[in-house]
């Protein structure tokens, strides 16, 4: 019989793992060698050692077979714990999980708020910027309309006070067109005067 090599194989889903007591296998094991012998020696054409030989072979490889398939199996009670401990094992895993979906909910929610809070006092200030600076045009506007206004006033009086001086000169001239006309007249009417006397005087003398 050859020497058996025991394998290191984990129990917990191994395909060759059964819910089986060891001691139902001795069942197995049991077979009438001495009538496998028989048959061996009558329809096999075996003689005596050889077929001593055969069933040797073969029943120690059932054994090593049976062994091996022994050595896998796990009770009940070894089943029942390892899976109450893959329900625990599951059971942490889920919390864990839960816990961290949670924590990663009420992080997110977190900045979700704050980037909304962030997002309001931005459009405050926004629209207390566009407050002001229209404001400050609406200023800007009326105090260059007032500007505007006082330049036109002033423009305005410089343009009076021009058609006033130019009316006054105009007036001044009048006066001395008049003036002239006079004096000329005046003279006119002296010298057509004195002209008349000289000739009547020089009428007179000749005649």
């Amino acid at each position: 019989m050859s020497t058996l090599v025991r394998p290191h194989i984990t129990p917990l889903f191994h395909p060759c793992t059964l819910i089986t007591p060891i001691r139902c296998i001795s069942s197995i094991t049991k077979f009438d060698t001495r009538k496998f012998v028989q048959t061996l020696q009558e329809k096999g054409g075996f003689d005596a050692k050889q077929a001593e030989a055969a069933v040797t072979v073969v029943n120690g490889a059932i054994n090593d077979g049976i062994y091996s398939i022994t050595n896998n199996l796990v009770t009940k009670e070894t089943l029942s714990s390892i899976a109450y401990q893959q329900k625990v094992d599951f059971a942490k895993l889920k919390g864990e999980l839960q816990t961290m979906d949670k924590s990663e909910f009420t992080t997110l929610k977190k900045e979700q708020e704050k980037l909304r809070t962030d997002l309001t006092n931005l459009k405050n200030r926004l629209k207390e910027e566009i407050t002001k600076n229209q404001a400050s045009v609406r200023l800007d506007l009326n105090l260059e309309k007032g500007r505007i206004r006082e330049e036109s006033s002033i423009n305005e009086l410089k343009i009076e006070d021009t058609f006033s001086r130019i009316d006054e000169e105009v007036a001044n001239m009048q006066s001395q067109i008049k003036s002239v006309k006079t004096q000329v007249l005046q003279w006119l009417m002296g010298v057509s005067t004195g002209t008349l006397a000289v000739l009547l005087a020089v009428g007179r003398f000749l005649y």
